[in-house]
């Protein structure tokens, strides 16, 4: 066996003091999980591992054999014990029989799908966990601890035209080879066949896909799987450099990559306009990769040829599809107009590519056409664009793409890449199985696929509302002029809610469903700046709610200073105003619906003495709800949600004004009470001189916000909502 030093390609990462503190289910996930970590062994979701224990049967209560397996839809570097099914093994072994006695059985028959249903016969001590479809190739092996992994490298092997002669030559014997075939039930018997036709071998090499390898020993088993990986991937490095290295692969350089400021400007600059079209049947989110390797595959001279194979491993196409879009831009000669009407055409293509590949290879009962538009997007010069229903997703479907150039880097440096045929991608891609599994998901949540950006998050009213806006399934950009405020919100949301699966992404775009970012709604630069980040993180936006405002106290005379009060109007009016200008651009390039919420307040209705700046500037915001309104329809509606009297929470009400307050309206208190007291005092003041009687908080005004960004009212725009608990004096007049 090999030493932990001797590995180059993979990482060794067995610690047998952290193994000996498990039990056996625990050593299958921690063995699982340190796979799962190195991307070079296998990708997000992809793989999978297992275990056959003694374990007691609860009905029996005698000693049973049981098949602990990652199930279905688990990710290696992330499972926990909940998601590994268990099964009692005889009875798996004991489905052949039935199977046997089918008229109608064989490779894609519905006698082998209808055998996946009988797994859930099998179950040990009612684990909710369904079954993996990979389950026979675990069950049918002889080996107690069985790992199925998605190494780049020995992808490459199995996508190789002489993939068979090339495993006897690497593994000299000790990996047999079964040609491509479809995961399940007919899988595990020839893998079976297999194992009792050559015994001494400990691993298969599957054609297009990937390999297993087992043993008896499960640190054993870890280590053989890590042994074959590193084997493979130093004989591809091996002819790799022999044939030229970076400077030769695939078919040497056609075109240079710009420099890192030009390619996100260009990115940002597309970005939004691209979404649009894409987003034409459901809103996709976006990821850029940008990094070296992505950039030596977009830039090659084969490039072109490569991506309209496709690629190889079914894992990698689900999500990428069955090829990628690229563009044969010249970023040295061509300019960012002549690369949008590539694009269009291109899409074009796409789309009528994608009808003919599922028309030619439909069955009878194949369930419709998806979304015909590209998850993955090439540009030389800049990169690679990933889309997916949400920020992991599209990470994921990147790192998948990734996966698929270092595939062919390592086939075409051995041999020659090919790519699974259409028809076999076709009927992976569009197997019943797969489509009653996405049938059975759960409906997607309110705001899903949306990107919310909240200027003001870092406090009060701003930091509620994204807390909101993020649990019906929405993207959040945190946006503050206090940059370390603002990324404390978003840390708030992906430590709750995590940040996803998906590990691709570059600079920004390698995020999690929020972020933090900095922006001053006073300059346009600053505007233009944050939404061009917003571009590169998610592809775009859909909605803005603007929070941010300020009140400044008036001296004992009622007066605040004259440059107070421009910058009351700079924050409170002309700063929405710049931002919806600003994002008006984007809306347009998207040409996605949106909404704008304003943030006014009941103060715009009612003239009182010690907040005239404050005031006029609500009533200015007021009136510009309605002429945006009127600006950005039909595609944009533009509301706002007027609060009054939020003390609890609100970064408007600091301790120094609340004891003003306080003492203004001669309510008593003490210089040394603490500062939530004097806030209750305060609030509850407030709420008894309105209608409902009760404090208002920064949830209710959330509430608003998230009423008016989303669909529901929907025929509703240049209107107001207030909030304030009931205050007679600002009713409509």
């Amino acid at each position: 066996m090999s030493k932990p030093e001797n590995f180059k390609h993979v990482s060794y990462s067995w610690d047998d003091a952290h193994a000996a503190t498990l039990d056996p289910v625990g050593r299958l996930v921690y063995r699982s999980n340190i796979l799962g970590a190195d991307q070079r062994i296998t990708n997000t979701g992809g793989g999978n591992t297992s275990s056959k224990l003694i374990e007691k049967d609860p009905l029996t209560g005698g000693d049973v054999e049981v098949l602990w397996v990652k199930g279905s839809g688990g990710d290696l570097r992330t499972s926990k014990r909940e998601n590994f099914s268990s099964l009692y093994q005889d009875k798996l072994i004991g489905l052949q029989g039935p199977y046997a006695a089918r008229a109608d059985k064989g490779l894609k028959s519905p006698a082998e799908d209808e055998m996946v249903g009988m797994y859930s016969h099998t179950t040990f001590n009612l684990n909710p966990r369904p079954s993996s479809i990979d389950t026979p190739l675990h069950s049918f092996l002889s080996g107690k601890h069985v790992d199925h992994m998605h190494p780049n490298a020995i992808i490459s092997i199995a996508a190789s035209k002489n993939c068979q002669q090339l495993t006897k030559e690497i593994f000299s014997g000790e990996m047999d080879y079964v040609p491509w075939m479809r995961p399940g039930f007919e899988l595990g018997l020839a893998m079976q066949e297999i194992e009792k036709a050559n015994p001494g071998v400990k691993a298969i090499m599957m054609g297009q896909h990937g390999f297993i390898s087992w043993d008896d020993d499960e640190k054993v088993c870890y280590i053989r799987t890590l042994e074959f990986i590193e084997k493979a991937a130093q004989y591809i490095e091996d002819k790799y450099q022999a044939k030229g290295g970076d400077a030769k692969a695939f078919g040497g350089q056609k075109y240079q990559t710009l420099p890192e400021a030009e390619r996100r400007a260009a990115f940002a600059k597309i970005l939004p306009w691209l979404r649009g079209q894409v987003s034409q049947q459901k809103r996709f989110i976006g990821t850029i990769q940008d990094d070296d390797k992505i950039l030596r595959f977009v830039n090659s001279a084969d490039a072109p040829r490569l991506a309209e194979l496709g690629t190889s491993c079914p894992d990698h196409f689900l999500r990428t599809k069955i090829k990628p879009l690229y563009v044969d831009w010249n970023p040295q000669t061509e300019d960012a107009a002549a690369l949008k009407s590539k694009l269009a055409a291109g899409l074009e293509q796409y789309r009528k590519d994608y009808a003919t590949y599922y028309n030619n290879c439909k069955h009878s009962n194949s369930p419709a056409q998806r979304d015909p538009n590209p998850t993955v997007v090439l540009i030389p010069g800049l990169g690679m664009i990933a889309w997916g229903k949400d920020k992991s997703e599209s990470r994921v479907t990147a790192e998948f793409y990734n996966c698929a150039v270092e595939v062919m880097r390592g086939a075409e440096a051995i041999d020659e890449y090919i790519a699974l045929p259409q028809q076999e991608a076709f009927d992976i891609e569009y197997w019943l199985l797969e489509e009653a599994k996405l049938q059975r998901m759960p409906a997607e949540k309110e705001l899903a696929r949306q990107v919310i950006i909240v200027i003001g998050a870092g406090s009060g009213i701003g930091k509620e509302t994204a807390h909101r806006l993020v649990k019906e399934g929405a993207h959040i950009v945190c946006v503050d002029l206090n940059e370390d405020a603002a990324k404390a919100t978003a840390k708030e949301i992906t430590d709750k809610y995590g940040l996803g699966i998906g590990v691709a992404g570059s600079g920004v775009s390698d995020c999690g469903p929020a972020i933090g970012l900095a922006a001053n709604i006073t300059d346009r630069a600053s505007i233009r700046a944050m939404l061009d980040q917003v571009a590169l993180a998610y592809g775009g936006f859909d909605h803005i709610a603007v929070t941010a405002g300020i009140f400044v106290p008036s001296d004992t005379t009622g007066h605040i200073p004259d440059d107070k009060w421009a910058l009351t109007f700079n924050i409170n009016v002309t700063g929405s105003y710049f931002v919806a200008d600003e994002a008006a651009k984007t809306w347009k390039e998207q040409g996605l619906k949106g909404n704008l919420v304003l943030t006014t307040s009941a103060n715009a209705a009612v003239a009182k003495k010690g907040s005239l700046a404050y005031d006029t500037s609500k009533a200015a915001a007021n009136h510009l709800v309605r002429e945006l309104a009127i600006e950005l329809s039909p595609l944009v509606r533009v509301n706002g949600v007027a609060p009054a009297t939020v003390v609890q929470g609100s970064a408007m009400f600091p301790r120094d004004r609340v004891i003003g307050s306080l003492a203004k309206y001669d309510i008593s208190y003490t210089d040394d009470e603490a500062t939530e007291s004097l806030v209750s005092k305060l609030a509850q003041f407030y709420a008894d001189r309105t209608l409902t009687k009760a404090p208002i908080t920064p949830a209710d005004q959330a509430e608003a916000y998230f009423l008016l960004i989303t669909n529901r009212l929907s025929k509703t725009t240049g209107q107001v909502i207030t909030v304030d608990g009931g205050l007679h004096e600002a009713f409509l007049r």
